[in-house]
């Protein structure tokens, strides 16, 4: 699946947690974020954004812009989109709302990418459905912006109600520049504290102040759910399963040890946790509440003496609750949070508060519920604070400790035990994959009329198949033709094509297993391609090799590596408009941070041993046809014949085994080394997974992983 670029910029410090465990098994790995405040006492005095004291959370310059009008007819969806427009304005001016604009995120309150369908609000209210994007709505006024990926998807799917903001291209404002704009100065512009993580809501309300708006946290009901009513999808109720220690590597106990000396060496006596994928990382658990990733909705309060989970517990089976009795957690419920939150202001502890990802609404009642208590005394510095924490971390009054979560590092550095599991699921997965291509391309042959749709369902039942399967890590991109440049497409059995055995076919799939997480693109061509289409695959191969080359010194950020992929594409003018590669959870969210491949270059976060990144890049021509390969990778440590300044180096070895169609390949374009990295590869792909094959999966195998000669 194509890269999401992380945001995080940080210098790291490695910590080991125990001599006991292997050093390469488990390791707390926390950053020091100069941008963010480390050790910080609260304001002096509330903002008007923090007068709020909220103890539940609800269950769950020119500026140019084109309409959507203009790229296609309006729908039949049209009337049905403006009457929820209608009654989003309507809501503007009730009593205790009072709202000149309104912002609808993507996120859920966990600032999650992929969410339960309850949570589903931005595409309710705009009708586009990709998973990233913003709508801003005003009294007339309707906005999307969303980024290169989404730009032909939300021309389709946006109705002529809504502007698309194609947000990264020249002359493109932002949210709040355009606000600052199409607003009358002194306007009050309203959002869900929930879904903005603290950052970004003080971001946008210093950015806005700039026009001279206000920024209203309306914490009492969401204005999209109130149009939505009982349409509306219940909240998830999934049971949450174990996940096996086989698989996790490292048990609980450990982890939270772990967590607990990171605490007190930052002074801190407690740390909010509400990144999902963290939450079941940290515990050793999954859920089901979200499709394609194995998490569940809750919050995790870890304190140096104890923890406490925030879930939905008829979701808690008895044996989950046996093993969170073990690990010395307590359950609460969901809603209670903001409640905990502020007992441990009252009680004086200092909370560690990840503001990157921590919504806003925890983050303000922390900080409200710190002025109700004569903690504070002036004269004692910050540095004497840390220092003065009793036997329980807990210090003269409740201080915030804003930091990066020093779980989401941990988690990206992945253990033997989960290396293993992914090593064993790709090569299941790419059993899977060889017996659908076999079948495709026979289904091809003969003629046969396959919907992009009944391709992808056929794909999934091939993985279905394989022992541990237990759903897709995203949604198929099942492309044909022009259907492949959308660069997150997503087929509909009303409105998609059929695979068109001359054009190009790009097929971005995943699956996860019970001890792992998969990722892979090929693009294909049923026919005789182009010469044109044999040159962009080309290219785009010799960048996925250059990159899948690469060595470089450790604590290297990502980005630095971005341009390995699109080299060879750039000495001809060509480049695509996602990142490269997106860090890959074991049994967890197919897209992952800190670390990142991308050209957006604010990310600092090094590629360490052990990571899991994908390698992806592509070309897309607009109309025509679209090409990604995709392999996932892991970070090792790399023998070099010097070791300049005293430093190692790392490469990446592979964990993707599926063929790379050679029909496409332009020989004269590679060079010596090149075709030798591709005959490897696939003599590799030929010895792992041809024992996991018989009959035309196998012959199909064999008969795409032969040597090529470059004459």
């Amino acid at each position: 699946m194509d890269s999401l670029a992380s945001s995080f910029s940080a210098s790291t410090t490695m910590l080991t947690c125990s001599s006991k465990l292997h050093p390469r098994s488990f390791r707390f790995l926390s950053f020091s974020l100069p941008i963010f405040r480390k050790l910080t006492i609260c304001p002096k005095s509330p903002s008007k954004s923090l007068n709020h004291s909220i103890l539940t959370v609800r269950s769950s310059s020119s500026i140019t812009a084109k309409p959507s009008w203009e790229f296609h007819k309006k729908g039949s969806r049209g009337q049905e989109e403006d009457s929820k427009l209608r009654a989003l304005r309507e809501i503007f001016t009730r009593p205790g709302v009072n709202v000149d604009a309104y912002i609808i995120p993507s996120q859920d309150a966990h600032q999650s990418e992929f969410i339960a369908e309850c949570y589903m609000r931005r595409p309710y209210i705009s009708g586009f459905t990709g998973s990233a994007g913003t709508a801003v709505v005003t009294k007339d006024k309707a906005a999307l912006w969303t980024d290169g990926r989404y730009f032909l998807q939300a021309e389709k799917q946006l109705n002529s109600s809504w502007d698309l903001m194609r947000a990264g291209n020249l002359g493109v404002p932002t949210p709040s520049q355009w606000l600052n704009t199409v607003l009358a100065p002194g306007c009050r512009i309203g959002i869900d504290p929930f879904l903005f993580s603290s950052d970004a809501a003080k971001e946008f309300k210093e950015d806005i102040s700039k026009g001279n708006h206000e920024l209203v946290l309306l914490y009492d009901f969401n204005l999209v759910d109130e149009i939505w009513k009982e349409s509306r999808p219940k909240p998830p109720k999934e049971p949450i399963r174990l996940h096996d220690l086989k698989y996790a590597g490292v048990d609980v106990s450990s982890k939270l040890s772990c967590l607990r000396s990171e605490l007190r060496n930052a002074g801190a006596s407690a740390i909010v946790i509400s990144m999902l994928d963290e939450i079941a990382w940290l515990l050793n658990l999954r859920g089901n509440d979200v499709r394609h990733s194995p998490v569940m909705y809750a919050y995790l309060v870890v304190e140096i003496d104890g923890a406490k989970l925030f879930v939905d517990d008829t979701k808690v089976t008895p044996e989950v609750m046996e093993h969170l009795t073990n690990a010395g957690i307590e359950l609460r419920a969901y809603e209670s949070i903001l409640s905990e939150i502020e007992s441990l202001a009252a009680k004086g502890a200092n909370l560690w508060l990840d503001t990157s990802s921590v919504n806003d609404a925890i983050v303000n009642a922390y900080e409200s519920a710190c002025y109700k208590y004569p903690w504070n005394s002036a004269s004692k510095s910050r540095k004497k604070r840390t220092a003065n924490l009793d036997s329980n971390g807990q210090s003269g009054g409740p201080w915030a400790v804003y930091r990066s979560s020093p779980v989401s590092l941990s988690k990206a550095v992945k253990n033997d035990a989960e290396l293993e599991g992914m090593r064993n699921c790709h090569l299941r997965d790419a059993a899977a994959l060889a017996q659908f291509w076999a079948w495709l391309e026979e289904e091809i042959q003969r003629n046969v009329v396959l919907t992009e749709v009944e391709v992808a369902d056929k794909l999934l039942e091939f993985r279905s198949h394989q022992d541990g399967f237990l759903d897709t890590s995203f949604d198929t991109i099942s492309g044909s033709g022009a259907n492949g440049a959308i660069i997150h497409y997503k087929p509909e059995s009303d409105s998609c094509s059929t695979v068109d055995g001359k054009k190009l076919f790009l097929l971005d799939s995943g699956g996860q297993y019970i001890d792992g997480t998969t990722d892979i693109t090929r693009t294909v061509h049923f026919g005789e391609p182009s010469a044109r289409e044999r040159e962009c695959f080309t290219r785009v191969l010799q960048g996925h090799i250059a990159l899948d080359q690469a060595v470089f010194p450790e604590n290297t950020p990502g980005f630095v590596l971005d341009a390995f992929a699109r080299s060879s594409l750039w000495k001809v003018g060509l480049d695509y408009r996602h990142g490269t590669g997106h860090g890959v959870g074991a049994a967890l969210n197919v897209h992952e941070g800190p670390h990142s491949i991308s050209f957006r270059f604010g990310n600092m976060t090094p590629l360490l041993t052990g990571m899991i990144v994908s390698n992806e890049p592509g070309y897309y021509e607009d109309h025509s046809f679209g090409i990604r390969i995709e392999n996932l990778l892991y970070v090792k440590e790399v023998d070099t014949p010097n070791r300049f300044g005293g430093i190692g180096y790392l490469g990446f070895e592979k964990l993707t085994f599926v063929p790379i169609q050679t029909k496409l390949v332009d020989m004269s374009l590679l060079s010596d080394g090149e075709v030798e990295w591709l005959n490897s590869y696939h003599l590799q792909v030929w010895e792992k997974v041809s024992p996991l094959l018989d009959g035309s999966a196998r012959q199909w195998l064999w008969d795409n992983t032969q040597p090529l000669t470059k004459m």
